[in-house]
């Protein structure tokens, strides 16, 4: 978000100040030459060919009769010294060039910042302020100005001569960066950002990896569901949700999954995507492509070329589509503790620039061609998965369902049915054939510092419920094909994040069996699910869900006399 500029406003007297006038004719490098800068290089570069046409042509009468090529006459040496001057001065050309667009380029960046700079006392008749450190007129407590210098920053910023993108790389203070776009902003916008956090945040950790052009930072508050009982091990979940009764509610399903004697959780297949999209010019020529690529006998080939992007990055498989001429290409492949898709992109970028030899008429469309299918609920990945495919099931005990779930076990099952399956179906749902799995993949996923968009496929879920043991007990699955986390890269690294990942026992990169961190952690997403599924299920069954959430999810304390408190 680019600041937009506004004209500066005008002096009172209708002059423009001497230091703001910018001096056109800076001194360049080229101005030391006797000749005009053209002249000069056509002389140069015709002397330097010249010559060395005339030395290779004498060299080569000399290997002919057998000269010593150490026997030079005057007009040799005289050649080998133009050569050498000529060769001097085409390099020193260059430099001339690359030293002539630096100072340029350092002279302008500095004009930025000087052309928006207020009249110093020392230059100026007019009063300056006197006070060193100057507060916003926007009444945000939290934007305090440290100097003069920020203050003549910010104008410069509102004026739109230094833009708001630069501050970090120009002040070398990502913290100063943000305080000062901050209040650029609020002039800008005339709406006061009071309550939204400035201090206490380290904005050097997300510089280039998680945000971008900063102004501060939202406060989500982060629950704990559990013990979650999952394969013989508890796990506390770390929830950052604004929904009231949702750790709640996931922390009882963690209760009747405990007394329960737990759930247990597989992994059936762990691999990120990428489909690029290439075009042909007939699709004849497109289908040889498909076939190539699907060929077995070319699959250790491509590995090979893929596998080399990353010391991860493993090739699983390729799957092609075609519409037309066009062929939509999906990689599949693991991608060790990272969620991957850097790294699986790396790697199909080499397979397309290693089957243009084969295949020059190839046009590459995009890296990406929907087929993926990324941040978008899609058929291909319910069926085909993407991420981690995770099912995970648990058998509640009937005294459980009822002194802890408030319900009846064929209660469950047959909401279960015209509810999740049925009413899913009528409703025409891709991949939601569940309660509210979107709900505790969401708030894992913030709190764990994972991609939030990619709640949209990660969420796919499917709900089973059915009675076992004779119809007392209560059979209950999830099966998610498509969980796409990572314990390493983007929002894991930040502090929060990675504190809530440790809590897990899952930070970092596995260094014993890499992928197993990322492994375990999309199986506790998927007993959470299980949990949450499992409590909504009840509540709805028992008529307890309104109010459950007019008692946990209704505040009656007045928020925004707290806030401005």
């Amino acid at each position: 978000m680019d600041l937009h500029r506004r004209p500066p406003p005008a002096a009172d007297d209708g002059a423009i100040h001497p230091k703001k006038r910018r001096d056109t004719s800076s001194p360049k490098a080229s101005d030391a030459l006797p000749l005009p800068l053209y002249l000069t290089n056509a002389i140069f570069f015709t002397l330097f060919f010249s010559v060395a046409y005339f030395l290779l042509h004498r060299w080569r009468d000399k290997i002919r009769s057998h000269t010593p090529l150490h026997v030079v006459t005057l007009s040799e040496i005289a050649a080998i010294f133009s050569l050498i001057a000529s060769f001097i001065y085409l390099l020193g050309f260059f430099g001339i060039d690359f030293v002539q667009s630096f100072i340029s380029r350092a002279s302008n960046d500095a004009w930025d910042l000087d052309d928006a700079v207020t009249d110093s006392p020392s230059s100026s008749p007019s009063p300056s302020p006197s006070p060193a450190i100057t507060k916003m007129p926007s009444r945000d407590a939290s934007i305090i100005l440290s100097s003069e210098d920020d203050e003549e920053i910010v104008n410069s910023v509102v004026e739109g001569v230094t833009p708001s993108y630069a501050l970090e790389s120009r002040l070398g203070d990502c913290r100063r960066a943000a305080g000062i776009r901050r209040a650029a902003l609020q002039r800008l916008t005339g709406q006061s950002l009071e309550g939204l956090p400035l201090e206490g945040f380290d904005y050097d950790s997300i510089l280039g990896q998680c945000c971008e052009m900063p102004v501060g930072y939202v406060q989500i508050p982060v629950g704990v569901a559990g013990p979650l009982l999952l394969d013989g091990f508890e796990y506390t979940v770390p929830m950052a949700t604004t929904e009231g009764c949702l750790v709640a509610s996931t922390n009882r399903g963690c209760k009747a999954i405990y007394a329960s004697g737990g759930a247990s959780s597989v992994v059936l297949r762990d691999c990120m995507s990428r489909a690029p999209v290439v075009r042909f010019s007939t699709a004849k020529r497109a289908a040889q492509l498909k076939f190539f690529l699907e060929d077995p006998l070319n699959f250790d080939t491509l590995s090979l070329v893929f596998n080399r992007s990353s010391r991860f990055a493993r090739l699983q498989g390729i799957q092609c589509a075609m519409a037309g001429k066009n062929a939509y290409l999906r990689f599949t492949c693991s991608t060790g503790d990272a969620m991957g898709m850097n790294m699986v992109s790396k790697g199909v970028q080499n397979v397309l620039d290693f089957l243009l030899n084969d295949f020059p008429d190839m046009d590459v469309i995009g890296i990406s061609g929907n087929y993926c299918s990324d941040k978008k609920p899609a058929a291909v990945n319910w069926i085909e998965g993407r991420g981690k495919s995770v099912v995970c099931e648990a058998i509640i005990k009937e005294e459980v369902v009822q002194k802890v779930l408030k319900t009846n076990v064929s209660a469950l099952v047959e909401l279960n049915m015209l509810k999740n399956l049925a009413g899913s179906a009528v409703a025409g749902a891709l991949g939601g054939f569940n309660a509210h799995a979107s709900n505790i993949v969401s708030a894992i996923f913030i709190a764990t510092g994972q991609d939030p968009a990619q709640n949209v496929e990660s969420s796919h879920c499917l709900t089973m419920m059915e009675a076992v043991n004779d119809g007392r007990d209560l059979h209950i699955s999830v099966t998610m094909p498509s969980i796409e986390v990572g314990t390493v890269g983007g929002g894991t690294q930040l502090a929060s994040q990675s504190a809530c990942l440790n809590l897990l026992g899952v930070k970092g990169a596995s260094k014993e069996s890499p992928g197993s961190n990322s492994r375990l952690l999309a199986t506790i997403v998927a007993g959470s699910v299980l949990a949450g599924e499992l409590s909504l299920m009840s509540a709805i069954a028992a008529g307890q869900l309104v109010n459950s959430h007019m008692k946990y999810n209704r505040s009656s304390k007045d928020v925004t006399k707290i806030s401005s408190s």
